[in-house]
């Protein structure tokens, strides 16, 4: 129904909604093991009906205003997303955090689209401090993090067990006024 362009290369950000099952379902298929390397993200949805109840339980957070999936779609095709969790617009926090199958990778999506949903939160919703949770061993996210200006809080040792292995947790946020002064100084008003 409506989507933000990205850029000149077909990539939009768009709602992902419960609608979406069987197309997030084909996506999750493509991307399961690369996605899967650090987050559970998509994990246990293997059939149309539980990839439609996780895209309405968060559907249900958008509506709760805690939370919201955004989808990454190049040229027609869905190839990952962006995310809010945690969003508490009442104490100005928020967490945001993102996924992508092979095909989206190296083009900068997360980083284009993370600025229209930091933008939104920051000059929209009032977020004051939003922050950026990866696995230490996760080099791209922390890229992205780093693209986007933020700072390095610190690190949970040992804190996210997955596929058997503890991993480390690295902790990024950006303020909202270090946001405004970055995007002031580098010129990324437009998406």
């Amino acid at each position: 129904m409506y989507a933000i362009s990205l850029g000149d290369d077909g990539a939009e950000l768009r709602p992902l909604e419960p609608w979406h099952a069987e197309e997030f379902l084909a996506h999750l298929d493509r991307g399961r093991e690369f996605i899967g390397q650090f987050i559970a993200f998509g994990s246990k949805e293997t059939d149309v009906a539980s990839t439609r109840a996780m895209l309405q339980r968060y559907a249900d957070m958008r509506a709760a205003d805690t939370g919201s999936l955004h989808g990454l779609w190049l040229n027609g095709k869905l190839v990952g997303g962006v995310l809010f969790l945690n969003f508490d617009a009442a104490n100005g926090n928020c967490e945001v955090g993102c996924w992508l199958e092979p095909a989206g990778t190296g083009r900068g999506l997360i980083t284009r689209a993370m600025r229209v949903l930091i933008d939104f939160a920051v000059e929209q919703r009032g977020i004051h401090r939003v922050e950026w949770v990866a696995a230490a061993g996760n080099q791209p996210s922390l890229n992205v993090a780093r693209r986007l200006g933020m700072t390095r809080d610190g690190v949970h040792r040992q804190a996210h067990p997955h596929r058997g292995v503890r991993h480390d947790l690295e902790v990024w946020s950006v303020l909202a006024p270090e946001w405004r002064e970055a995007r002031a100084r580098t010129g990324h008003n437009d998406h």
